[in-house]
């Protein structure tokens, strides 16, 4: 399976790549191949940078291909100019990618911006699944928030197609899944109808059901209220390595449209974020 990692050469992605951790984890998923981009904004130009901008970024690159062939992964280095959300899926689809890899902070040596907005714009637009990997400050350095990726899975559903799409993600994670808890929103107007709890708490159990045949121990939440805010309460509750949802769909319980409560979602969780889109699965 082929990775596509966007890097920026920041000290933040230095700390992932670094992760051996993070790494073996992917290695589980089944990623044998990974395809390494960094991208030069369109506006600038090598003036700006400085003459090295070339050695540098070639060094940089080198340096991070050098760690994961290290750790036993086949890798292609890419540098292209562009805006960097267009590039990173672009390149997902030249290759047939199987995931995409972005970090959510980290000043870059090349444009000084955060790679955050990166992170959310690829979460808009892109047609592989995507694992949004956290990385947070610790005091002068970055660490990763959570360097077992898919060890302890939240996964946030709505019934829809697409969830059931972001569940078969347990395919490819089982190997690095130990737990999992299976959460559904309910909006409080119908809470009220017993029938519609009941008919979720069923639905969860089924679930639970499946993921116990991969040796995942599992268990269901189902919470009331506004989605955003009730699925990140539970992500502070359960604590997480990653928080599994699909990216859009709608939901024959609800009718709603998830595109914006993911890219919520994707943006305000604490943790890493698997995020699935529709119409296609890793």
């Amino acid at each position: 399976m082929r990775a596509v990692y966007a890097t920026d050469l920041s000290d933040a992605i230095e700390t992932a790549i670094g992760s051996r951790t993070c790494l073996e984890c992917l290695g589980r998923y089944g990623i044998d191949t990974v395809d390494l981009i960094t991208v030069v904004g369109p506006n600038v130009t090598s003036g700006t940078l400085g003459p090295d901008v070339g050695e540098r970024v070639e060094r940089g690159l080198d340096r991070q291909r050098a760690e994961l062939e290290a750790e036993g992964f086949s890798v292609e280095t890419h540098v292209t100019r562009g805006t960097p959300h267009r590039r990173i899926n672009g390149l997902a689809e030249r290759v047939d990618a199987d995931l995409i890899v972005v970090g959510s902070r980290g000043e870059s040596p090349l444009r000084e911006r955060r790679i955050g907005s990166t992170a959310r714009n690829v979460a808009r637009t892109a047609a592989r699944p995507l694992l949004v990997q956290r990385i947070v400050e610790a005091q002068s350095d970055h660490e990763v928030a959570n360097e077992h990726l898919f060890r302890r899975v939240l996964y946030a559903t709505d019934f829809s197609d697409n969830a059931q799409r972001a569940f078969e993600q347990f395919d490819y994670t089982r190997t690095a899944t130990e737990e999992a808890t299976l959460v559904h929103v309910t909006p409080p107007e119908r809470r009220a109808d017993p029938d519609v709890v009941a008919d979720a708490e069923d639905r969860l159990e089924k679930l639970a059901d499946e993921l116990a045949t991969k040796g995942v121990e599992t268990d269901t939440l189902v919470r009331e209220g506004e989605v955003v805010e009730e699925v990140l309460a539970a992500e502070q509750a359960v604590d997480p390595t990653v928080l599994l949802i699909g990216s859009r769909g709608r939901s024959r319980i609800r009718r709603l449209l998830l595109g914006s409560t993911a890219e919520d979602l994707t943006a305000r969780a604490s943790g890493n974020v698997l995020l699935v889109p529709p119409g296609r699965s890793a």
